[in-house]
């Protein structure tokens, strides 16, 4: 079949269309994770109008107005906007539809880059359909695409493609002599808007150079003008390595654990050898059962030995890179797919206090191994001198098979109860999965409305099983509350969870326990008061609190517990280690004094460092 640009604009449309069907088995699950505090929890986001208020708002509202990435918040704000309510199914909706415009890029961007490697046209134009349909169908891609706060990234990956297609047009611009500033103003426009969904967009300019240094090979229609872009390009690259070693290390490097993890930098850099090994590998053996979306058993390297196979993934990663780059020119495409992959890792898997393991990290650099894989496919067909019947009937297996394992792990993506028991039967250590499956349990039998139903009995049942297998503080809570409601709760469950609260450091997921159990008692479900007040003093003596924390500790004691004195001291410790004159403090100053209590407000002035000359009254 001929494939001229019409029909495989057609044809890629297919793919992309088929990419985001197959996925769209997963429309019906629901929110998951960071979605809740990112868009369920984001008032900003909740738009009503679209005047120009909403949509600033809504575009400032990632972590209340303090990060960036605005262009996915505005989308939030819209895909709320249109539907009127907080509708999981609208919001994934966008996500296939940014998916599948991304695949069609994909496939655009693909095809260029083949045809620069001097690949046929006819080859090429296949193998660019080919490597498209297995990053859309692609079961690691699952994640991307039906966690709907990572349409942060799937916009960056977006814009990014896009980028990479009109750096491409530019650059072979140049090696034909004409005009190509039309592809430079779009390549620059697209970095813009990727850099305005995610910062990892930064690594733009080292996608680049993967293309540099094995399909473009810096050519130009000048000798002149090669050796001038060279220059240019080790010129950027000695910069970003300064950078590097001069501002992000000693920025960011800790040989202490990173505040609020269990692991620090080295011991962060050896697990992310491992991490990878285990991304290729589900690359290259795409089961669901292999991809347990939690990760937060996953074992920390902590030397070359502990565990061995660190050493290990370290030397086959090496091997890895040292035989793509030997190959650069002989196979340039493999060569460009390896490092392109791992040039997608460049901040990920570097020394940032990021959590260990995310797969939507692949979600981009999967087109490099993707484009690796297809080129030793080809590769293998002209060694083994197979018939091309043969070789389109293996390459439309292992497309088929693909396909059919990114829609088996998008159908358990449809379901809230199907996914989280799933996670569970993969992931059984996994203490974010099994807490997922209670939760689940839980909303299925009403929540606080839930006494007598089957559904909470399971509840427990998941919680008590996971306290037992990890050892979760958050489990043990969890039992607490899921048995307070059930009226079936005993001092020996609260002893439970204080003696565990006592063991476990102090990490954000185990002092997030304060704030669960405080809206519980608000919730009005039957929480012991002394109870609580034992969890609150442990957590206390043990955490490192914040002053907002100290003040929202203040507040509830005086707001909801029968010992409103007790507040006191948590609204001088939090005044203590803010600002003088900090608005919090005298927003509280204010309000005390309006009810009365002078002598708080006058201890508040105190611990702040204030004036004590009466301020505005509040209410």
């Amino acid at each position: 079949m001929n494939i001229t640009h019409r029909r495989f604009l057609l044809l890629a449309t297919i793919v992309a269309l088929l990419g985001a069907g197959v996925f769209s088995l997963g429309l019906g699950g629901p929110f998951v994770l960071d979605d809740a505090h990112t868009i369920v929890e984001n008032a900003g986001v909740h738009m009503e109008s679209l005047d120009r208020d909403s949509l600033l708002d809504a575009a400032a509202s990632f972590y209340a107005g303090k990060g960036t990435r605005p262009l996915p918040m505005l989308t939030f704000g819209l895909d709320y906007w249109r539907h009127g309510s907080l509708d999981a199914r609208t919001y994934k909706m966008t996500n296939l539809f940014i998916h599948a415009l991304t695949t069609l890029l994909l496939a655009l961007f693909v095809r260029r880059l083949l045809r620069l490697a001097d690949w046929p046209a006819q080859r090429a134009a296949l193998a660019a359909l080919a490597v498209a349909l297995v990053w859309a169908v692609h079961p690691l891609q699952v994640s991307s695409v039906l966690y709907v706060v990572q349409r942060m990234q799937t916009m960056a990956a977006l814009f990014l493609v896009l980028a990479l297609w009109a750096y491409l047009g530019l650059r072979r611009a140049e090696m034909e002599d004409r005009p190509g500033w039309r592809y430079g103003v779009l390549a620059l426009v697209s970095w813009v808007l990727a850099l305005a969904s995610k910062e990892d967009a930064i690594l733009l300019p080292v996608y680049a150079l993967v293309l540099e240094l094995t399909v473009l090979r810096f050519r130009v229609s000048r000798p002149e003008r090669e050796r001038g872009l060279r220059r240019s390009w080790l010129a950027a690259a000695l910069v970003g390595v300064a950078v590097f070693l001069f501002w992000a290390l000693p920025h960011y490097w800790s040989s202490e654990a990173y505040p609020g993890r269990d692991f620090n930098s080295m011991e962060r850099l050896l697990t992310q050898a491992r991490v990878l090994v285990m991304h290729l590998g589900q690359v290259l053996l795409p089961l669901p059962s292999l991809m347990p979306f939690n990760y937060d058993d996953f074992e920390v390297s902590r030397g070359l030995l502990q565990p061995v196979t660190t050493l290990l993934a370290l030397l086959a990663l090496t091997a890895v890179l040292v035989w793509a780059w030997l190959w650069r020119r002989r196979r340039p495409v493999f060569a460009c797919g390896v490092l392109f992959f791992f040039a997608g890792h460049v901040l990920t898997s570097n020394v940032i206090a990021l959590e260990l393991v995310f797969e939507h990290r692949n979600h981009l650099p999967l087109v490099g191994a993707v484009l690796a894989l297809v080129d030793l496919f080809w590769l293998a067909c002209q060694r083994w001198q197979a018939p091309q019947r043969w070789s389109a009937v293996g390459a439309g297996a292992l497309l088929l098979l693909v396909t059919v394992a990114g829609g088996a792990r998008a159908h358990l993506w449809g379901d809230a109860a199907r996914f989280a028991e799933h996670n569970v039967d993969i992931a059984p250590d996994s203490p974010r999965a099994c807490l997922t499956l209670g939760g689940v349990y839980f909303d299925l039998a009403g929540r606080k409305n839930s006494r007598g139903s089957p559904y909470l009995d399971r509840a427990i049942e998941a919680v008590e099983d996971c306290a037992q297998r990890t050892g979760s503080a958050s489990a043990y809570s969890n039992i607490v509350i899921y048995k307070t409601i059930q009226g079936t709760v005993t001092p020996e469950d609260w002893q439970r969870l204080l003696q565990r609260l006592e063991e476990v450091p102090m990490l954000p997921a185990n002092k997030n326990i304060l704030w669960t159990t405080f809206a519980n008692v608000r919730a009005e479900i039957g929480l012991e008061e002394a109870q609580v007040m034992r969890v609150l003093d442990v957590i206390v003596r043990r955490a490192q609190l914040q002053p907002a924390e100290y003040l929202r500790i203040g507040a509830f004691l005086y707001l909801s517990t029968s010992q409103p004195d007790a507040a006191l001291p948590y609204f001088v410790r939090g005044a203590e280690m803010l600002p003088t004159g900090d608005r919090s403090v005298v927003n509280l100053r204010n309000e005390f004094r309006a009810v009365g209590r002078d002598d708080w407000a006058r201890a508040l002035e105190k611990a702040n460092r204030m004036d004590s000359t009466p301020g505005s009254r509040g209410l």
